[in-house]
C-alpha cells in the first residue's frame, strides 16, 4: 500500500511503531499522580515528615530529655527504695522504671510539637497543599513520632533497668527476700522492660492524635497531661472501691503501666497486656479524632 498524505487516515495500529512516538507526542495529560506508585508517594511523604521532625530545634533536646529524665528519676527511686528482710511489698520492676512517670510527659510534648508547630507557623497549609491526602500525612507523622520515641524510650528504659539491676539488690531486693531476679532473662522483667518502651510509643501516638484535633499546643499538652495524671488522682480519692478499680482499669496511665507489674498480679485491677491494650485503644481513639478533625476542618 502506498503511503502519502492522502493515505495517512488509513494507517492502522499495526503500522505505528516506536519511531512514530516521541517526547513530542507525550503531553502533561499522560503524566500524573496516577502514574506514580503508591509506595513511592508514601515513601516521599514519610521522608518529608521525617525531615520536618528532625529539623525542629526542640526535637533533639526533647529526645535527650526523655532519656535523661526517665533514667535519672529511676535511679533516684532505686536509691531511695529500702526493703528489709521481712519484705516491703514493692515491685522491683516498678521501682526501677519509676522514671516513666516523668519521661512520658516529655514524650507527650514531643508528639504535640510534631504537629502543633506547623499550625503555629502556618506551614500546615503548605503541607496539606503538597499532600492532599491528609490521612497519609498524619500516618507519616505517626510513623516518625513512633520511631523516634521507640529509640529514645528503649535507651531510657534500658538505662533505668540497668540502674535498678545494679542498685536494688543492695537495698534488699534479693532472691532471699522472695524477689525474682532483675535479669532480662526473667520473663516478667523482660515483659516489663519491653512493654514500657511500647507504653511510651503509645503515649506519643495518643498525644499526636489529641494535638491534631486541638491544634493549640498549650491546650493539647494540658489535655494529654490531664488525661494521664488527673484521672489517677481522681481514682485515688474516690470512696467506692468498685469505682476506684474501674477507673484504674480504664485510665490510660494506670491501665497502661500495668505492663510493669511483676508481683501481685492476682490482685491487680487489670492484667499487664490487657492494660497495654487499653492504652492502645486510647491511642487509636486519639488518632481517629485527630484524623476526622484534620479532614473536616480547613487548615
Amino acid at each position: 500500500m502506498r503511503s502519502g498524505p492522502g493515505n495517512s487516515a488509513r494507517l492502522s495500529p499495526a503500522h505505528i511503531g516506536p519511531a512514530h512516538i516521541g517526547p513530542a507526542h507525550i503531553g502533561p495529560a499522560h503524566i500524573g499522580p496516577a502514574h506514580i506508585g503508591p509506595a513511592r508517594v508514601g515513601a516521599g511523604v514519610l521522608h518529608a515528615e521525617w525531615t520536618k521532625l528532625r529539623t525542629v530545634p526542640s526535637t533533639a533536646w526533647l529526645l535527650v530529655g526523655i532519656v535523661g529524665l526517665t533514667a535519672v528519676a529511676g535511679a533516684l527511686a532505686d536509691a531511695a527504695a529500702k526493703c528489709p528482710a521481712s519484705g516491703c511489698g514493692l515491685d522491683p520492676a516498678r521501682v526501677s522504671l519509676t522514671g516513666t512517670y516523668l519521661g512520658q510527659a516529655v514524650v507527650a510534648i514531643l508528639a504535640v510539637v510534631a504537629i502543633s508547630d506547623e499550625y503555629g507557623t502556618g506551614m500546615i497549609r503548605t503541607t496539606l497543599a503538597a499532600v492532599p491526602r491528609r490521612g497519609a500525612m498524619l500516618a507519616a507523622k505517626a510513623a516518625n513520632v513512633s520511631a523516634v520515641v521507640l529509640l529514645a524510650g528503649a535507651a531510657a528504659v534500658l538505662a533505668s533497668w540497668l540502674a535498678g539491676w545494679l542498685i536494688l539488690p543492695g537495698h534488699g531486693f534479693t532472691a532471699a527476700a522472695g524477689y525474682a531476679s532483675l535479669s532480662l532473662t526473667d520473663g516478667p522483667m523482660l515483659r516489663a522492660v519491653a512493654g514500657t518502651v511500647l507504653y511510651l510509643a503509645l503515649v506519643g501516638l495518643l498525644s499526636l492524635g489529641i494535638a491534631t484535633a486541638v491544634r493549640e499546643p498549650a491546650a493539647a499538652i494540658g489535655s494529654v497531661l490531664g488525661l494521664l495524671y488527673v484521672v489517677p488522682i481522681i481514682a485515688a480519692v474516690v470512696g467506692s472501691p468498685s469505682w476506684h478499680r474501674h477507673l484504674e482499669q480504664f485510665a490510660p496511665m494506670t491501665a497502661g503501666l500495668a505492663i510493669q507489674d511483676t508481683t501481685g498480679l492476682a490482685a491487680a485491677p487489670i492484667s499487664p497486656w490487657a492494660g497495654l491494650g487499653v492504652l492502645a485503644g486510647w491511642a487509636a481513639a486519639g488518632l481517629l479524632a485527630g484524623s476526622v478533625a484534620l479532614t473536616r476542618r480547613d487548615a
